[in-house]
């Protein structure tokens, strides 16, 4: 069962709500701002999921990042944007990532997204 979540959000808001959704639900959470703290969290923690921004602050994009993250761990990500273009969905394809949530997501819908990634 998934336990440890990263949070990789540049927009504080965003990442608080999200931060208390997923302790409601059970999870144990780390956030990250950027794509760099990001990737330090995960070699230094130990990650189950992780849920991330598209677009972030930094000179890592969330692409870049899942990335560079896939070169050595087997880390489920979940991707959350506002964008919805074809480009954009062609170029996370790349990382083959568990999910793309396109903002705003419903509750459920990331919960049951969750639970699907703790029964594959």
């Amino acid at each position: 069962m998934l336990i440890n979540v990263l949070i990789v959000e540049d927009e504080k808001i965003i990442s608080l709500d999200l931060e208390q959704k997923l302790k409601l639900m059970g999870y144990t959470v780390n956030t990250a701002c950027s794509g760099e703290i990001a990737l330090k969290k995960v070699k230094n923690n130990k990650i189950d999921l992780v849920i991330m921004d598209i677009y972030l602050n930094g000179e890592l994009d969330g692409v870049d990042t899942a990335i560079e993250i896939r070169k050595n761990y087997t880390i489920p990500i979940i991707y959350i944007t506002a964008s919805h273009d074809l480009r954009t969905h062609k170029n996370i394809q790349q990382t083959e990532p568990y999910a793309y949530l396109k903002k705003p997501f419903d509750d459920n819908q990331l919960e049951e997204t969750i639970k699907n990634i703790n029964s594959y």
